[in-house]
């Protein structure tokens, strides 16, 4: 139960960004854009590594990582 609720927080996170882009709210290099995905993507993985789905964590896991340098660099937290 936990895994379904963590992994459906994680998939609103990244979807939210995603909505937040498209409607122009967010720009791809902002951080707050690179923030939600990695805590989504974070939240995806370590319910597939509870799991033990390798593609997942691949797939989840990259974009953690991927995200993570946007999120954490210096600049306006929208821009």
């Amino acid at each position: 139960m936990l895994n379904q609720v963590l992994s459906i927080i994680g998939s609103l996170l990244v979807l939210g960004a995603y909505f937040a882009l498209q409607r122009g709210h967010l720009k791809s290099d902002a951080r707050l854009y690179s923030a939600l995905n990695f805590l989504g993507a974070g939240l995806m993985t370590l319910v597939a590594v509870t799991e033990w789905q390798i593609g997942f964590i691949v797939l989840e896991g990259s974009w953690a990582l991927l995200s993570f340098p946007g999120m954490v660099r210096k600049g306006s937290a929208r821009e």
